[in-house]
């Protein structure tokens, strides 16, 4: 008997826009994207959420607000 499970996760940018404020590390524009994760079983989704998640346009670093 074979039992396979097909999961899978998928990450799509939903919206860009500038953020105000500067990068502490280079001085570049940061980004605000809306990215949605989403989970899928057997090509049926299954869990949706909507974060908010800000980076450099120069350096592409990952910022976080304290």
């Amino acid at each position: 008997m074979c039992l396979v499970f097909v999961c899978g996760e998928e990450e799509k940018v939903v919206s860009r826009q500038p953020a105000p404020g500067a990068c502490p590390y280079c001085g570049g524009i940061i980004l605000a994207m809306d990215v949605e994760r989403g989970w899928n079983f057997c090509f049926l989704p299954l869990y949706f959420k909507t974060k908010r998640r800000y980076c450099c346009s120069i350096c592409n670093r990952s910022l976080l607000l304290h």
